[in-house]
């Protein structure tokens, strides 16, 4: 008999086997391959065996159709029973019911928080057999963490996290599926078939992007002027704008302007220097940790949580799914700095700070009862990608930044006067550093250093300029600030909401970066709100948001809260349906002209009269021409990308270009016609360089052997222009660039 200790991943499993084990564990391995360790803790035999995430999902009970909603009759599922694309599951839950039946003890050491809690408890219910079990917190994976949290192991599971996260589990499957299938249902009632989908906090997000977009179309732009004096002092231009600023008013703009522009002096009227502090930041939560990284790497929110779970994993950070702004003492301040000071990156700053007496972090208001701030373990990284070091090089630096002595800085404004006008000049300059130091190169703070003037020092105005301005519309939100907004909403969890955006975008509800609602994400929100508003507004997730909160605090029962779900899911199903037909011939509309939008290329330049759109065929994606069989106009696209029709016109050959992206590289505008003379920009640099054009026979052999397979190579086209592939292809897919063969 031995002690079953549970892991969410298969890389924390090793770490906890290697942390707990008094000599090397033994790595074992099942009959499907999947590894799990023995050892001996202390003279206990214990044996350590992982999950892949959550290996359990919702699912209705059998003997109900597929089609029928509202529906609240659910049961938990082998995940691999659910999806095709979770099949890999069924190994790891196999090997842990083998497992189970000789264990006498069970601990569970998934990440402590509300989804860790639910993937505990699901394998220890199901899999193990099992009401309760040990649990194991920890915010790191380094050795001293891991024995700590073993040999302080409590002895139930963390319920109040357990049911809130199975309670949100349940609502979230509650009102995603009914509420999908009430919309799929509409579009049915209308003589039509497609899948739709919303959600408790998807439709709510949509709501957002929908109304900044729609605050932006409504937006009308209004005139004014600025008067600009520009001066020059020691080589350096001066700029200075009059001291009304945004002048509405054009007849004072003009006489103000007619003031001063014959004016070839200025004197300087008043000097004022004005010195502040830059405190410095708050420890890195999960939320400003992905907002620091858009702004910094360009990073996307998902990509930097995928990346700090690497980093996590690895064991170099610690947990980032935190909503804390506050480092504690427990951590080890000093411990950590002395390990940074091993890696040559942040060997000097972290040795400066080891000289302060009094270690202090500048912790923010925020608090997560589970886990602490990012902060780095002082363990050297071993870096998979560019990317990893990257991210932790900025969770390295805020973390030694917080410690730091505040920034000092001074904002000079300079007052002219050109006629009796004023003109103000700003500048503002970092005298101290503090913090800066230790959090370089992530300042992004301009430094503005201006002269040095005296009181009444005469000026020469080398232009006066009146500026025709416009006031701008409201900025979309980008990746990072949609996050900030659903947080500031209390929309979703720290950990939700990046995953959130990608499944609007997945619907083809918004695009682009910024984030831009699609006529079909407009629509379809505009439709909900006008036949069942609460499906998209804010106010009753946040009622679920607080009701999960006094869940895991133990002041209110799942029970409560899963029977409110169903009186709210089956209110809004009932007004709905009152108007299931006619949702639906608008959804549909909605769904067509869309179509018929992101499929329209251009204008056909052969009949004049029809328009080119994107079609499918036996082959893949093509664009014809809608004239079809009276025109039989057609272009190629390329079958390994997305395309998106673009408004630009190609300058070369005035035909309609298009956006082609493919994974893993940015986004080409490209013309459609493949014979383009902008596609062949590598032949004509040949001809500029006195270097010879690819020469071919009559078969397009350039003379040239293939290096793989010996066949002839031979000058093709395709959608990104010419190109030299192998004559034996497909069997053979050897292709070279133009420039390549030249040589």
């Amino acid at each position: 008999m031995y002690e079953l200790i549970i892991c969410e991943k298969p890389n924390a499993a090793k770490k906890i086997a290697e942390a707990l084990s008094d000599s090397k564990p033994i790595k074992k391995s099942s009959t499907s391959k999947v590894p799990y360790y023995e050892l001996t803790h202390n003279k206990k035999d214990i044996v350590i065996a992982s999950a892949v995430g959550h290996i359990y999902g919702l699912s209705q009970k059998p003997g109900i159709l597929k089609s029928k909603y509202p529906v609240f009759e659910i049961e938990w599922t082998p995940s691999s029973e659910l999806r095709k694309t979770s099949a890999f599951t069924k190994k790891y839950l196999t090997l842990i019911k083998k497992l189970a039946k000789k264990a006498n003890e069970f601990t569970v050491a998934t990440d402590y928080d509300i989804e860790g809690e639910v993937i505990g408890l699901n394998i220890v219910r199901f899999a193990c057999k099992q009401k309760d079990a040990n649990r194991m917190k920890f915010s790191t994976l380094t050795k001293g963490d891991l024995v700590t949290a073993y040999e302080n192991k409590s002895k139930t599971l963390d319920w109040g996290q357990a049911n809130a996260g199975e309670t949100r589990h349940i609502m979230d499957w509650f009102f995603g599926i009914n509420l999908s299938r009430a919309l799929t249902a509409s579009i049915k009632k209308a003589g039509s078939f497609k899948l739709m989908s919303t959600g408790r906090v998807q439709g709510p997000a949509l709501k957002l992007v929908v109304d900044k977009e729609k605050e932006i179309k409504a937006f009308i732009p209004e005139p004014y002027n600025q008067i600009e004096l520009r001066s020059k002092k020691d080589n350096q231009e001066i700029i200075a704008l009059h001291k009304e600023g945004n002048i509405f008013d054009k007849k004072r703009a003009e006489e103000i302007y007619n003031n001063c522009k014959s004016e070839k002096t200025a004197k300087i009227e008043s000097i004022k220097n004005k010195s502040f502090q830059n405190a410095p930041p708050f420890p890195f939560d999960l939320t400003s940790m992905q907002i620091e990284a858009h702004k910094c790497l360009r990073f996307s929110p998902k990509r930097t949580l995928e990346l700090a779970q690497e980093l996590y994993t690895s064991g170099a950070t610690s947990y980032p799914r935190t909503s804390s702004q506050q480092l504690p003492k427990e951590i080890g301040y000093s411990k950590i700095l002395k390990q940074l000071a091993k890696q040559p990156n942040y060997k000097k700053n972290a040795n400066l700070l080891l000289k302060v007496k009094d270690l202090k972090p500048n912790n923010g208001k925020k608090k997560d009862a589970a886990h602490p701030a990012i902060y780095p373990t002082g363990q050297t990284p071993k870096f998979k990608t560019d990317q990893e070091q990257k991210l932790y090089d900025l969770i390295v630096k805020r973390f030694m930044a917080t410690f730091g002595e505040p920034a000092k800085r001074e904002t000079s404004t300079i007052s002219i006067d050109c006629k009796n006008e004023i003109f103000i000049t700003k500048g503002t300059r970092t005298l101290e550093d503090g913090w800066f130091a230790l959090y370089q190169p992530y300042v992004m703070l301009k430094e503005e250093i201006l002269p040095k003037f005296e009181q009444n020092e005469s000026i020469p105005v080398k232009k006066l300029s009146k500026l025709d301005k416009e006031t701008l519309p409201p900025k979309r939100y980008t990746e990072a600030s949609i996050i900030k907004a659903l947080e500031k909403e209390n929309l979703g969890t720290k950990a939700t909401r990046a995953s959130i955006i990608e499944t609007l975008h997945n619907r083809g509800y918004i695009d682009g970066k910024p984030l831009q609602a699609t006529e079909i994400g407009i629509r379809t929100e505009e439709i909900l709100e006008k036949y069942s508003p609460n499906i998209v507004a804010p106010i009753l997730t946040r009622h679920f948001e607080e009701e999960m909160n006094q869940i895991r605090e133990n002041t209110k029962t799942s029970k409560i809260v899963i029977e409110d779900a169903k009186e709210k899911v089956t209110e809004l199903i009932n007004k709905f349906n009152q108007n299931l037909q006619k949702v639906g011939e608008e959804l549909l509309s909605a769904y067509k002209e869309t179509r018929t939008t992101q499929q329209k290329v251009g204008k056909c330049p052969n009949c004049k009269k029809g328009h080119l759109v994107i079609k499918k065929g036996r082959f893949g994606l093509f664009i014809a021409c809608d004239q079809y069989p009276d025109c039989k106009t057609t272009f190629k696209l390329p079958g390994n990308a997305l395309v998106k029709v673009s408004e630009k016109i190609c300058k070369a050959c005035n035909r309609p270009m298009v956006t082609v992206i493919r994974r893993g590289k940015k986004p080409q505008l490209l013309c459609i016609d493949p014979d383009c003379p902008s596609k062949s920009e590598d032949a004509e640099e040949g001809d500029k360089n006195n270097k010879p054009k690819i020469k071919t026979n009559e078969k397009n052999e350039i003379g040239k052997k293939c290096p793989k397979c010996k066949s002839e190579l031979l000058l093709r086209k395709s959608f990104y222009g010419e190109f030299i592939g192998c004559s034996n292809y497909p069997k053979c897919r050897y292709t070279e660039k133009i420039k390549k063969a030249e040589e």
